[in-house]
């Protein structure tokens, strides 16, 4: 139902922008990846249901998810002050790597990761935070850190069990974010060149369970930590050459370490503001049993324009800050995503927020936020990345009939192969006056006058040539019936 190929353009989806206006979404052609485009056929999608051309599924109670990306982060270690000196050895030629890593902070200390936790907390900011569970190969976070105490290292998943968990994805990032582990001896591999950084590994074919079996090792040592993983994320070009399976091997990885009904990666970016930023559902199979399984693209839609992977790479503030969401709520690219009513995830990395003590990142992110909330708070919800893969994988995977009887009442049936929250859907109405939604066996939905009120089991009546409602609902797994008729007594 939210599609992102021409081949189920006839599904529309619900753009809400203030009133209610309705407008066809085709999905993109290519989607913007870490070296370059490629094209959404590379990646297969799998099996797909069959779904009502007159319902629509929109977004969460109508309201566009936001969420931010913390890529390069990890426990104590700062990320760039230990890659830049390996990539340079890698990559000798290129400038970029030509930077005075020695002046730079080995450690991103976890007051900061607190007052980081407590001020997004205050602003209701949700999203992905990676712990790279063998950062630059300086030590593992399951075993020790050399550099600090094993006290250090303890108190520092301590602090991210406890305040990001509750509004934070925890990925990992590949195993190191630098080297290739050889997975037979747990080692790096000797040899230090481009075939060897996990950046722009691997560099020939290799099998699904290859892939599988390297994820796997990074799932793990943060399962050993008590830290839960729905999804991964890739270091740079990883898996390029390898992209669909890369999509497979990571779904049974997560599968495997941690037992995910619907896990997640992420790896893209769509800077296009003419392309879709929906989440692919990838490698669908199972439909109509009991064990669907799917993996969920998340993508990303602006690039890093706070403080960079190296933390020296930010600019001017309120500059910065204007290429998310201009002082008055009008441009920038999140406006763009919004008014799209398609997901607007941020992305950024971990050195570029603290940026050396400087914390120009941060302020970037906080002028930003600030802005998203006062503009667009009635329009949005901030979300994790796990709630939006469930929730799109649900949208496009339910199966939808719509039946309407000779009492001129509409019944809709929907299979689901996941429970989601806050499910919405455009629905017709009948022609009988005062028509209401009503999950079969319960009383009718709440009716409510407008976009912000919209709740679990609430309806709202939209005007238009063909009358209709936005319905929501507490989506369960498996099978539900809503009836829409005249209420009882009527």
């Amino acid at each position: 139902m939210l599609s992102h190929s021409t081949s189920y353009s006839r599904r529309d989806f619900l753009r809400l922008t203030g009133a209610a206006a309705t407008a066809a979404a085709t999905g993109p052609a290519l989607i913007q990846g870490t070296s370059g485009q490629i094209t959404v056929d590379e990646i297969s999608t799998g099996q797909r249901p069959q779904q009502s051309p007159d319902i629509s599924v929109v977004n969460p109670r109508g309201r566009v998810p936001l969420s931010f990306i913390i890529d390069d982060s990890t426990c104590l270690v700062n990320m760039g002050h230990f890659c830049m000196p390996q990539f340079a050895n890698a990559f000798p030629t290129r400038d970029a790597y030509k930077k005075p890593w020695r002046d730079w902070p080995r450690e991103i200390p976890d007051d900061f990761v607190r007052e980081f936790a407590d001020w997004c907390d205050s602003r209701g900011v949700r999203g992905k935070y990676s712990v790279v569970p063998y950062p630059a190969c300086v030590g593992w976070v399951d075993r020790f850190l050399p550099g600090w105490s094993q006290q250090d290292l303890e108190n520092s998943l301590k602090l991210v069990r406890e305040r990001m968990l509750p509004h934070w994805d925890i990925h990992p990032e590949m195993i190191s974010h630098t080297r290739v582990l050889d997975l037979s001896t747990g080692r790096p591999f000797s040899e230090v060149n481009l075939h060897t950084m996990e950046n722009s590994h691997p560099h020939h074919p290799v099998s699904v369970d290859y892939l599988t079996d390297y994820i796997s090792r990074a799932l793990q040592v943060l399962h050993n930590v008590d830290l839960p993983c729905d999804g991964f994320t890739t270091p740079g070009g990883f898996g390029n050459r390898v992209k669909d399976q890369l999509s497979l091997g990571g779904m049974r990885a997560v599968r495997e370490v941690f037992n995910v009904e619907v896990p997640h990666y992420f790896k893209y970016l769509e800077l296009d503001p003419e392309r879709s930023t929906l989440p692919r559902i990838e490698h669908v199979s199972g439909l109509g049993t009991d064990d669907v399984r799917c993996m969920v693209n998340i993508i990303a839609g602006t690039g890093d324009w706070f403080g960079g992977w190296d933390g020296v790479s930010a600019g001017d503030i309120d500059e910065s800050a204007d290429r998310f969401i201009t002082g008055d709520g009008s441009t920038g690219r999140m406006v763009e995503m919004i008014r799209r009513q398609e997901p607007a995830i941020m992305l950024c990395h971990w050195p570029g927020i603290f940026c050396n003590g400087e914390r120009t990142g941060f302020r970037i992110f906080q002028k930003a936020v600030d802005r998203l909330n006062q503009h667009y708070s009635g329009l949005t919800q901030w979300m994790k990345l796990t709630d939006i893969a469930r929730y799109y994988a649900a949208a496009e995977l339910t199966s939808i009939r719509l039946r309407k009887t000779s009492a001129g009442e509409h019944t809709i049936d929907l299979d689901a192969p996941f429970h989601a929250p806050d499910f919405t859907m455009r629905i017709p109405l009948p022609l009988a006056s005062g028509a209401r939604p009503a999950i079969a066996g319960r009383p009718p939905m709440a009716a409510v006058e407008s976009y912000s009120e919209l709740r679990e089991n609430s309806f709202l009546r939209l005007g238009g040539r063909i009358e209709s409602a936005l319905v929501c609902l507490n989506l369960p797994k498996g099978r539900t019936t809503i009836q829409v008729g005249r209420p009882q007594g009527a």
